[in-house]
């Protein structure tokens, strides 16, 4: 996610946010100082190590002696109530885009940090708003300027599972809470079909079209938020700015998708198909080079077929690849097997089989590509009108990847 830079706020309401966080920040907060630190005010008893992880920071050298720096102390620290002191936390007006565009970082796993971290300190009651609300930011300054062995995120406690925050998945649903750590180190790339000008199959149900982009795009977010559940690092491929996770049963058809940072998705269809191999070959790349091996692609389509013919799940691979097999195996095996425990008289008959598709033969991680129904059948709408079998769907295909990949 495995892993999207914090949401965006537009219009006029967000100019005049922006126009007034900007004017606290250089005259009227009482914690901002004129440097751009955040400073507190340290109670009874509490010394610098205290202090420091109250708000999450790190003790290492390089901090303290920031922090001694920066509040002209010379030798022995030793805090007196009723000062105010800087912490080595830099304050920013947010611009309202990206942490990224805000710090001028391009580093997209620390962008992610400093979200998590700023929705920590307001989980905590340290901070009043959220950042996206007040446009300030806070950031650690040991992770801009220390070493990258002084520069550690600070622990959650043993017993506290890790929140994290993606406002891809919407409000109601942006907290994601990582449970354990079966899928760390292994990063998926998540591709909804279709999207932008393109809405792929359509299907009608009670007077409304179905549009295959808007239902694979919710399933692909829900397996996601499952795979980030178990630490996974996740990418989803296909966004759209608007829709998170709903729980509707016709979900609006738009045009509003992009590829991932926020790509026009072209027209044609062979400029499309390159344009998401593009994104998920060039982040393979960057996570080989840092020593990730366990990579995969996973794309998830629609089907359309007669209104009448009723199909099962079913998933490809590339002719070539025996872990693609094995994956889309596993997958089809625990489909098969929920369907034992869910639906005992209906049967299931998914397949795996090698397919000589454009997403499996020009993406570098290993692929498998998932049929999820028919959305012209009516019987097989259900899989994707009713929100809860959405979320089963997604459920399954997770629990499949877990069986096969979880340490």
């Amino acid at each position: 996610m495995p892993k999207q830079p914090p949401g965006t706020t537009n219009g006029k309401a967000w100019l005049i946010k922006l126009a007034l966080a900007a004017l606290l920040l250089v005259t009227s907060s009482p914690e901002i100082t004129g440097q751009g630190y955040l400073t507190a005010d340290p109670k009874p008893g509490d010394g610098v190590i205290t202090l420091f992880r109250r708000y999450g920071l790190s003790t290492e050298r390089c901090n303290i002696d920031h922090f001694r720096t920066i509040n002209n102390i010379p030798g022995h620290i030793h805090l007196q109530t009723g000062r105010a002191y800087k912490l080595p936390l830099q304050v920013y007006t947010y611009d309202g885009r990206t942490i990224r565009s805000t710090i001028g970082n391009s580093d997209w796993d620390l962008a992610v940090r400093i979200r998590d971290y700023n929705v920590d300190m307001l989980r905590k009651g340290l901070r009043d708003k959220d950042y996206r609300e007040d446009l300030i930011l806070w950031v650690p300054w040991e992770w801009l300027n220390c070493l990258a062995s002084d520069a550690k995120p600070p622990d959650h406690p043993e017993n506290e599972p890790a929140t994290r925050i993606f406002p891809i998945f919407g409000r109601d649903n942006e907290q994601v809470t990582v449970t354990d750590s079966r899928l760390k180190g292994i990063v998926f790339y998540v591709v909804a079909g279709h999207g932008g000008p393109d809405p792929g199959a359509i299907g009608k149900y009670k007077g409304h079209s179905l549009c295959e982009d808007e239902y694979a795009y919710d399933i692909s977010l829900r397996l996601a938020c499952n795979l980030i559940g178990h630490d996974a690092t996740v990418y989803i491929i296909i966004q759209d700015p608007d829709d998170g996770i709903r729980e509707g049963a016709v979900l609006k058809c738009d045009k509003d998708e992009t590829c991932r940072e926020n790509q026009k998705i072209p027209v044609s269809q062979m400029p499309r198909l390159k344009q998401r191999c593009d994104a998920v070959n060039s982040l393979y790349t960057e996570h080989r080079k840092k020593g990730n091996i366990r990579q995969y692609v996973l794309i998830l389509h629609v089907d359309s077929r007669s209104t009448g013919q009723r199909i099962d799940m079913f998933f490809y691979h590339h002719e070539k690849s025996s872990e693609g097999k094995r994956i889309a195996g596993a997958l089809r095996d625990m489909i098969r097997e929920k369907y034992d425990i869910h639906q005992k008289s209906r049967g299931y008959s998914g397949t795996v089989s090698p397919r000589n598709l454009y997403m499996i033969r020009n993406t570098k991680p290993v692929a498998v590509y998932a049929e999820l129904g028919n959305i012209r059948n009516s019987l097989d709408q259900r899989r994707f009108v009713i929100a809860d079998n959405r979320q089963a769907v997604a459920n399954w295909i997770a629990e499949g990847l877990l069986k096969a990949l979880s340490k």
